[in-house]
């Protein structure tokens, strides 16, 4: 096996990141949210995770996986802001015969997909949510169908909807890493909808009601985007912000309190981007080093990234991280391009080893019949190296 650390000074030349005056180099953990989850934005890496991949009960924060569908649909094409669906008495009963968030519909009434969105984001209707689960899907409990299967499709295991609102059940559950995972979607793939989540109140049927994010207006750059509550799951939160072009997306339950949830919201927010960062070393298909080659054409194949090729930590983790080509070789003639021939591998103190597959870029032919001769009777003579 040939090791090549010639990358070392290269990658670290990368991750070496000046701390936030005056931030703590190790944040100390969660005293009052449980369950939470900090990702990078741009790359999707978790930054820090605490128990977050148990699966919990969400509560409202599963209206993400509401409006995606919604979305997806009104990028399809099969409806448009304009249609407009009926408020049937089950939803009706989600809104004015509940206690629980919704946004004043009348029995029988007629609502468009604009003002429905604009209910299930901002203020959290839970009676605009079944309108639109059974305007969709011709009811809510194949709409809940509909949530697990694109949750599947998206990498979520952790996830099990019952409904369309995230009202109590004990089987309706996803982690807060899946959680983060399903916003980052969200806005990657739909930002003129993620933009509603920014927008401080909604006014319908001459109500005005205010978007319960603690975030929005208290923390710099927060533009997003779900709170949560039921008894069982307490007080939680998925926020995010974009700070110097970077964001962050936060995720946490098991608050106490509205109080105690922007606290935490607040604090953590701070954390994600004071005390933690994140690097995208290579895209796939950028060089990253070469491979020596054994009776071919040429004496090495140069090697690029097959995938996206990304770390995050603490900000004093990444400061101590290296990197090394690792691979069987020399790599024996002929290579294809796209082979996967050697790895790269990135390891620190108190960092999770990570090797990822590198492809040659070119073919590489055998080498000439008087060079291969050659190569025979050194290994003779010498034996290998």
């Amino acid at each position: 096996m040939i090791v090549v650390r010639a990358l070392c000074a290269l990658i670290l030349a990368t991750l070496v990141v000046v701390p936030h005056a005056g931030a703590q180099q190790t944040p100390p953990p969660p005293s009052a949210a449980r369950h939470v989850a900090i990702m990078d934005g741009q790359t999707g890496i978790l930054l820090y995770c605490d128990d977050c991949n148990t699966p919990v009960p969400p509560a409202s924060m599963s209206k993400l996986m509401t409006v995606l569908l919604v979305a997806e649909r009104l990028q399809a094409g099969t409806i448009t802001m304009d249609t407009r669906f009926r408020v049937s008495e089950r939803a009706w009963r989600h809104g004015a015969m509940s206690d629980g968030s919704h946004m004043f519909l009348e029995l029988g009434s007629e609502v468009s997909v604009r003002d429905l969105l604009n209910g299930v984001i901002i203020v959290s209707a839970n009676d605009a949510c079944v309108v639109l689960a059974e305007g969709i899907s011709g009811s809510e409990e194949a709409f809940a169908t509909e949530m697990n299967q694109r949750a599947q499709v998206l990498g979520m295991p952790t996830a099990r909807f019952r409904n369309a609102t995230g009202l109590p059940d004990p089987d309706h559950l996803i982690s807060t890493a899946d959680l983060a995972r399903l916003a980052r979607h969200l806005m990657m793939t739909s930002p003129e909808l993620y933009r509603v989540y920014a927008q401080r109140e909604f006014t319908y049927n001459n109500r005005t009601q205010q978007n319960r994010n603690p975030l929005l207006g208290a923390s710099d750059g927060a533009d997003g985007v779900k709170t949560g509550h039921t008894n069982d799951s307490g007080y939680g939160l998925v926020g995010s912000a974009i700070r110097n072009g970077e964001r962050r997306i936060i995720v946490f339950n098991g608050t106490r309190s509205m109080a105690e949830r922007r606290s935490e919201a607040l604090r953590i927010m701070s954390a994600a981007f004071n005390d933690y960062s994140a690097r995208r070393l290579y895209r796939a298909g950028d060089p990253v080093g070469e491979a020596q080659v054994r009776l071919g054409s040429r004496g090495a194949v140069p090697l690029v990234a097959q995938t996206d090729i990304a770390v995050g930590g603490t900000r004093q983790l990444l400061a101590g991280l290296s990197a090394h080509i690792v691979y069987n070789g020399p790599v024996p003639s002929p290579i294809r391009e796209g082979d996967v021939v050697a790895r790269l591998v990135i390891e620190g103190t108190g960092y999770e080893t990570q090797a990822f597959p590198l492809a040659a870029s070119r073919n590489i032919g055998r080498a000439n019949w008087f060079s291969r001769a050659f190569e025979g009777l050194r290994l003779t003579l010498f034996g290998a190296e």
